[in-house]
Parts: structure tokens; sequence; C-alpha cells
């Protein structure tokens, strides 16, 4: 019976020193492979939550104007208008950036949307005669930022990197819990101050927070 217990103990205490191993290596390479975008998430909370503590973020606002051939707006029917060929066209003469978010038409005139993380382009296009305005307005680093962070106007493969640094913030939590189990002398006071900021956090959302 000595002898079977004692087998037990050893599996028992070996699957334990794997788990903490593996523990151990998640924390600290997942920690090192998010790195760059855990630092940036930090950063830009910093900025999004004090955006008045910042003075890089003026608006810089770019006035262009001109003619689009008449023949790919002045369409009787607007079905056959190419969008395509007008949202290029921006993007090649002025160099436009950010996702189309709106394309409207009307009979007197077409108006086009593009946003990007701290961008903004409005164009407005008179079906008439094919004159068109161009107001471009950069709003500074900072917004860039701050609109990343957000996952505004920022496309999908950003929407992914989002998700993917969740997960990876989630393991890097999980993994070092689990690490600190095994860690005798300091597990009680790791778990004490790990409820008191969870109680710190949550009184003062329940007492502060309108």
């Amino acid at each position: 019976m000595g002898k079977k217990q004692v087998k037990k103990d050893n599996g028992k205490g070996k699957a334990k020193k794997r788990l903490a191993g593996l523990s151990r290596w998640l924390h600290i390479y997942l920690s090192m492979v998010s790195f760059t975008i855990l630092l940036f998430f930090a950063v830009s909370g910093l900025t999004l939550n004090h955006a008045d503590w910042f003075t890089s973020g003026k608006e810089v606002v770019t006035k262009d104007s001109g003619s689009v051939n008449l023949k790919w707006v002045n369409q009787p029917d607007t079905n056959k208008i190419n969008k395509l060929q007008i949202v290029e066209f921006f993007r090649t003469k002025h160099e436009v950036k950010g996702a189309l978010s709106d394309f409207r038409i009307d009979d007197r005139e077409l108006s086009l949307t593009f946003n990007g993380p701290g961008y903004l382009a409005d164009s407005f296009i008179d079906r008439e005669t094919g004159k068109y305005e161009l107001t471009t307005t950069r709003f500074g680093a900072v917004a860039v930022i701050n609109d990343l962070h957000k996952g505004r106007d920022s496309g999908k493969a950003w929407s992914w990197i989002i998700d993917i640094s969740a997960v990876l913030m989630t393991l890097v939590s999980i993994s070092g819990i689990i690490l600190i189990c095994f860690i005798k002398k300091k597990r009680l006071s790791g778990f004490i101050i790990a409820a008191v900021g969870t109680i710190v956090c949550y009184l003062i959302y329940k007492l502060f927070v309108p």
C-alpha cells in the first residue's frame, strides 16, 4: 500500500510540475509575443481617456477642387453610375485614404465620404457640370492612436488584431494566476492583492460611476 501511495504522489507531483512549467512558459512567452500590442493598448488607453493632455492632435484641413468626366456622373439612370471608377479617381488623383463609408446619389449631386483612423474626406460632385469639391481632414497622431484603440474605421485586419490581443491578455492573466498557485510563499499574498484590486474596482464602479 505504501509503495502504491508513493507512486500516486509521484504521479501527482509530476503533473503539478508540468502544469507549473507550462504556465511559466505560457506566461513568459505570451507576454513577450504580445508585448508591443499590449503596450500600445495601455498607452492608447491613456491618450483616449485624457485627450486634453495632448496638443499634437490639431486638425489639418485641406481643400481641393476639380472636375470628373461628365459621363461618369450625368447618367439619367443612376444605376449606371460607376461608383468604383469615381472612388478610384479620388484615390489616384488626390491620394484619398480610408474606407468608403458613404456614397449618395441624388438628382443634383453625388457625395462621397471616406473614413480612416484620424482621417476624414468628403467630396461633393455636381452631376450637371462634373465639378467637385474635396475636403480632407487629418486629426493628428493622437486621434489615429485613439481610433485604433477603439477599432473605429480601421478595417477587418485591425479588428482581428484587437481580438487576438484580447485573447492574449486573457491567457497571460490566467497563466499568471495558475503560476502563482505553485509559489507557496507568494500564493496567499498574491490572491489577497488580486481580491483587493477586484473589490476596489467594483466599489469605484458602484459608488462613483454615474
